[in-house]
């Protein structure tokens, strides 16, 4: 059936303005850094001048690549020591969304990358091998590759709490290149090829000490995961 040439226009004229108004309709803005691996350590093993260093330390590292006007925390759990109360790793990054370097987001808020929650169809975060960037975009080499720089400093448990126990964990808080030992996530969330169980992005093993030899030997560099906390 041919249509009347004023009702065709009428057509032509609409789908013509629908498709303009969805060109020109602006792309979804690309997620802000708000999470990353750093690209180096201190280079004095677990020494990072405590969480004061640490964090001075992400926001070199994000203000290089234009990112510094956010308030960057490292995520590590301290113990309690010296009259000091514990505090969580947790409860130091906001509240999220956190996107990395590439704008994946690797978590919504706390509960998902905790684990605490279902969201983005799977129960956790999205923390793994593909997402664990530096600030620069780069990845982290993991099991498989040379070297192995998988161990990610946090000095906490798996749901980002500090420990309680005698033991130390975290390296006199971030303080000794020496004495003690810290607790490691893997960033690739593997385990000389295995997934699962106990191998978890932010508390799968202590390391074999606080120097810098020893981060290399456990498998790590001193690198720690940096979150903007606003």
């Amino acid at each position: 059936m041919k249509l009347p040439t004023c009702l065709a226009g009428i057509l032509l004229l609409g789908a013509h303005t629908a498709f303009a108004q969805q060109a020109a309709a602006p792309a979804a803005p690309a997620q802000p850094l708000g999470f990353f691996v750093t690209s180096s350590g201190l280079g004095k093993g677990a020494d990072l001048g405590g969480l004061a260093g640490a964090d001075a330390h992400c926001h070199k590292l994000a203000a290089a690549v234009g990112a510094g006007n956010r308030t960057w925390r490292a995520y590590l759990s301290t113990q309690a020591a010296r009259g000091q109360p514990a505090v969580n790793a947790r409860d130091r990054i906001g509240k999220g969304p956190w996107a990395n370097a590439k704008g994946a987001i690797v978590a919504n808020n706390l509960a998902h990358l905790h684990g605490d929650t279902v969201e983005l169809g799977q129960l956790g975060s999205n923390v793994h091998r593909l997402t664990t960037l530096t600030e620069k975009g780069t990845p982290i080499k993991g099991v498989g590759e040379t070297p192995n720089e998988h161990d990610i400093l946090t000095g906490s448990r798996p749901d980002g709490t500090a420990y309680t126990d005698a033991a130390d964990h975290t390296c006199k808080n971030y303080t000794s290149s020496s004495e003690g030992s810290v607790q490691l996530g893997h960033s690739d969330r593997s385990n000389r090829g295995a997934t699962g169980g106990n191998v978890s992005w932010n508390s799968t093993h202590g390391s074999r000490g606080c120097s810098q030899e020893n981060l290399v030997s456990t498998g790590g560099a001193g690198y720690f995961y940096c979150f903007a906390a606003d």
